[in-house]
């Protein structure tokens, strides 16, 4: 009982100090402040950016395998790749008719137009041939009207299927179903609106809602002949283990390719779970650079507690003579000090959430979604409290130490 009420004479004497050096306490708190508000936004940041990544990738089926010229992530064979052969439709027709088990093989293939609807133009829009297969390969639906089908794919018919982007700036927002969007020279008819798919730009990626779909047929005449180069989407037999899969997939383009046993492929297999893991090493280097450079704000504002805490023991270097004196154990100095040190580091770490909170909103606004979640708040808490543990152990140790009788004539 005695140790409870000696703690909380300890707080009291603390916050009574606090209270006297307001303008002090106030100017020690701004490093922490500027600490917890680089932390938490860094981690905010993050966390959006991972979110986001991975809202865009859940479009595309976890079961899709992509034949591609090139792997997605290269590490220091560009020139080799660069010089694959191209995949071209005659390769996906051929893959299909071998591959029986595949649920589809959708072949799709991109350029750059501008699109342009009454005074409204945007330029470098990316524009996909793709077939009415593109439905079983993505998750991604229309959010108005349809996707194209298997006639206005066979008959080259001149519809599209614009992203949700190209709705809000180039229509805005209105109903653009039945109108005519131009793409470069040509007119096509919009039938549909996709769904929102979120953004893969931030690491080079296709930004999902700033496309046009058009069926590939229409897509080959228009912007380049049969020899363009294609990625090829696989969708595997439901229950088959994609990484089984992938080895069929991969013996049947080397024979389309008429490739011997000791040739190695001049193509590439992805996949997202690939893409995905990548992208968690990067976002690991990421926040762990981000989280040590703003943690050098935090060891500033932890060495400005610490400095103010040793001046604060010296000017009170009589007082922690008089409470020895009268029988204050070790102990009680200590936690009174510690205790002085964690409520200045909580106070900025709660004012640096705060404000992170404005930041969060304002990345939200302009960059990404992002928000300040539950566990990044607990984290900062828990990091205000240990800098200011930390910080104030060795004054409030060296306070503890003190002889009374020489802290009681300390002038």
């Amino acid at each position: 009982m005695s140790s409870v009420h000696g703690t909380a004479e300890a707080m009291r004497i603390a916050l009574a100090a606090l209270r006297a050096n307001k303008a002090r306490g106030i100017l020690t708190t701004l490093g922490i402040i500027i600490g917890i508000l680089a932390v938490v936004t860094t981690m905010t940041a993050a966390n959006g950016l991972s979110n986001s990544f991975r809202e865009s990738a859940s479009v595309i089926g976890a079961d899709v395998l992509f034949v591609s010229r090139t792997p997605w992530i290269m590490m220091g064979r560009f020139f080799q790749f660069r010089n694959r052969p191209n995949l071209t439709l005659k390769e996906a027709d051929k893959l299909e008719r071998q591959l029986r088990s595949a649920i589809a093989v959708n072949p799709s293939s991109d350029t750059q137009r501008s699109v342009k609807y009454g005074s409204e133009v945007r330029d470098n829009i990316r524009i996909v041939g793709t077939t009415h297969k593109h439905m079983l390969v993505s998750s991604a639906l229309p959010e108005q009207g349809r996707f194209f089908n298997a006639y206005d794919v066979q008959f080259s018919r001149r519809v599209c299927v614009i992203g949700k982007t190209i709705h809000e700036q180039v229509f805005n927002s209105r109903d653009p179903i039945n109108k005519n969007l131009k793409i470069g020279r040509s007119d096509f008819q919009v039938i549909g609106v996709m769904e929102k798919q979120g953004s893969g730009g931030t690491f080079g990626g296709p930004d999902f809602d700033s496309q046009v779909f058009v069926p590939v047929t229409t897509f080959v005449k228009l912007y380049g002949g049969l020899n363009r180069n294609f990625d090829f989407a696989v969708k595997a037999p439901p229950g088959t283990r994609l990484d089984d899969y992938e080895f069929e997939v991969i013996g049947e383009m080397r024979k389309i390719r008429r490739l011997k046993p000791d040739q190695e492929e001049n193509f590439a297999i992805n996949k997202m779970d690939s893409l995905l893991d990548a992208f968690n090493n990067v976002m690991r280097v990421v926040l762990l650079v981000g989280l040590a450079i703003t943690g050098i704000s935090l060891f500033v504002g932890g060495v400005g507690v610490m400095n103010i805490m040793f001046v604060s023991v010296t000017e009170r270097t009589k007082e922690i003579g008089i409470r020895k004196a009268i029988g204050a154990k070790r102990r009680a100095i200590l936690t009174q000090f510690l205790f002085e040190s964690s409520v200045i580091c909580l106070i900025g770490g709660v004012i640096g959430i705060v404000l992170s909170f404005g930041a969060a909103a304002a990345i939200d606004r302009f960059v990404m979604p992002a928000s300040v979640s539950l566990p990044i708040v607990g984290v900062a808490l828990g990091v205000s409290l240990l800098v200011g543990v930390v910080s104030g152990f060795i004054p409030a140790w060296r306070a503890s130490r003190l002889n009374p009788i020489d802290a009681l004539h300390y002038e």
